[in-house]
C-alpha cells in the first residue's frame, strides 16, 4: 500500500479518540491533512469541538471545513492533539518540523493532555537522524548560529523558499542540521542547542508523545507509551 494510503489509515484510527465537547490540537503536514479532513466530516455530521491550529495552513483548512478554530489562549488546555512526524523511534522520540511548524507544534503539544502522532510506516525508524533536524532561529542571529553549528560538526543548511530565505509563521528562519553521526544523547543535544542565543526551538520532540499510530499496509498499528 502507498504511503498516502497508510497516512489515511493512521489518521482515521486517530480521530476515534476525538469526542464531542473536546478541545483538539490540529497538527500540520501531509498526514495531518487527512486527520483534519476526517474531523471536518465528523463536525459536519454533528460533532461539536473546538480546535487550535498549529499553523496558518492548518487554520485555513480547518476553517474551510467548518471546524471552530480558537486561539490557544482561549483554549487554555487541550484534551488531545493529533499531529504527524518526520521520524519516530521506538522510544516515542520524534523529529518534526519538515513543514516548518515545529515551534507552534511543540507549544500545542506541551499544552495537551493526550498527544497522538500519526505516520506512515516509512517514518518509523530505529534511530533518529536520517531526516535532517530543523532548528527555528531568530533572523537577527541566524548567520552566527550557523557558524556555531558548523563548529559543532552539525553541517547546518539554511532552508530556502526559492531564492528567498524560508520563513515560518512566526517570521523566523529554519536551519536544518545533520545529527546522524553525533555522539551525544538526544537529550544532551537538545539542551546544548537551546543554550545558543537566537535558537527559538528545535524539532526534537523527546517527551511529549503518548500514543503513536502507524499506518502499515491496511492496518493501523497503535503503540502506547
Amino acid at each position: 500500500m502507498s504511503a498516502v494510503n497508510e497516512k489515511k489509515v493512521a489518521a482515521l484510527e486517530a480521530v476515534k479518540y476525538v469526542k464531542s465537547g473536546m478541545t483538539v490540537g490540529l497538527g500540520t503536514g501531509s498526514t495531518a491533512f487527512f486527520m483534519i479532513e476526517a474531523i471536518g466530516e465528523m463536525v459536519e455530521s454533528g460533532m461539536q469541538i473546538k480546535a487550535v491550529a498549529t499553523s496558518n495552513e492548518t487554520e485555513k483548512l480547518a476553517t474551510k471545513l467548518g471546524i471552530d478554530v480558537i486561539t490557544l489562549a482561549e483554549a487554555k488546555r487541550l484534551d488531545v492533539t493529533i499531529d504527524g512526524a518526520d521520524e519516530v523511534d521506538e522510544d516515542f522520540q520524534l523529529i518534526k518540523g519538515g513543514g516548518g511548524a515545529l515551534l507552534r507544534e511543540k507549544i500545542v503539544a506541551h499544552n495537551s493532555d493526550l498527544n497522538i502522532i500519526i505516520t506512515d510506516s516509512s517514518k518509523s525508524v530505529s534511530k533518529l537522524g536520517k531526516f535532517k533536524l530543523p532548528i527555528e532561529t531568530i533572523p537577527f542571529a541566524t548567520n552566527l548560529i550557523i557558524k556555531e553549528l558548523e563548529a559543532m560538526n552539525l553541517r547546518p543548511v539554511q532552508r530556502m523558499n526559492g531564492d528567498a530565505d524560508y520563513k515560518t509563521d512566526e517570521n523566523n528562519d529554519i536551519v536544518d542540521i545533520d545529527i546522524w553521526d553525533t555522539n551525544i544523547t538526544l537529550t544532551d543535544l537538545e539542551q546544548q542547542l537551546k543554550t545558543i542565543p537566537g535558537i527559538v526551538e528545535t524539532g526534537l520532540f523527546l517527551t511529549t508523545t503518548n500514543l503513536v499510530i502507524i499506518g502499515k499496509g491496511e492496518e493501523a498499528i497503535v503503540k502506547k507509551r
